[in-house]
């Protein structure tokens, strides 16, 4: 099967979209390695996450901070043990998805993707064999802007020479769907393959 949606830029998350949410068994093997109550540890990962998205921490001063707060003390090895574990339970593909964006590029249409994300995950969406599929790969940190706000969304725009009415955003995040609207983009919030086959297929037609 081939979708094509002509006059359109599709433009896609990544976290919990194109990739699968991290299992409960990688999380509890982060807490583990953190060697911290899983408690602070996610109340310090989860404060510190937009800094590191928006490109005002780096990956080792996120983990150093999560480590402060956490009164943690990691050594060296430990700390990018940490960091390979966490990276790594964010880039499974959902298969699904990845045939409808396979679809998407057959049939012709312009894709492009747009995640709330450190400056380390640029290279891996463009380099990994994902990469291939989007003509232009947008990452929070290297733009110093998050989602939702509407200066990332109007740079996108801008970017890919398009009026915002012909740009599809796809999220799982209601709040970033709103966001995207509100700058004038066609929004669907994620909440499955076949429901996001049935948003697409109706654009197509």
């Amino acid at each position: 099967m081939t979708l094509r949606i002509p006059d359109r830029v599709v433009l896609f998350d990544f976290g919990e979209v194109i990739s699968l949410e991290p299992s409960a068994e990688t999380r509890a093997a982060l807490v583990r390695l953190a060697g911290v109550p899983a408690e602070p540890f996610w109340a310090a990962y989860w404060a510190l996450r937009d800094d590191l998205d928006r490109g005002v921490l780096s990956t080792t001063e996120y983990w150093t901070a999560i480590a402060e707060r956490t009164g943690a003390d990691w050594p060296a090895a430990r700390l990018q043990e940490l960091y390979v574990a966490d990276f790594t339970s964010w880039i499974a593909v959902n298969p699904q998805v990845l045939e409808l964006i396979d679809e998407l590029s057959r049939g012709g249409t312009r894709l492009a993707l747009l995640s709330n994300a450190g400056f380390d995950y640029g290279d891996h969406f463009r380099f990994s064999p994902l990469g291939r599929y989007f003509e232009r790969i947008f990452v929070s940190a290297e733009m110093g802007r998050l989602k939702p706000e509407a200066d990332i969304y109007e740079a996108v725009v801008a970017d890919l020479g398009m009026d915002a009415a012909q740009v599809v955003f796809i999220d799982n995040r209601e709040v970033n769907i709103d966001g995207a609207r509100a700058v004038g983009m066609t929004g669907h919030v994620f909440r499955g393959a076949d429901e996001l086959r049935a948003f697409l297929e109706e654009l197509s037609s």
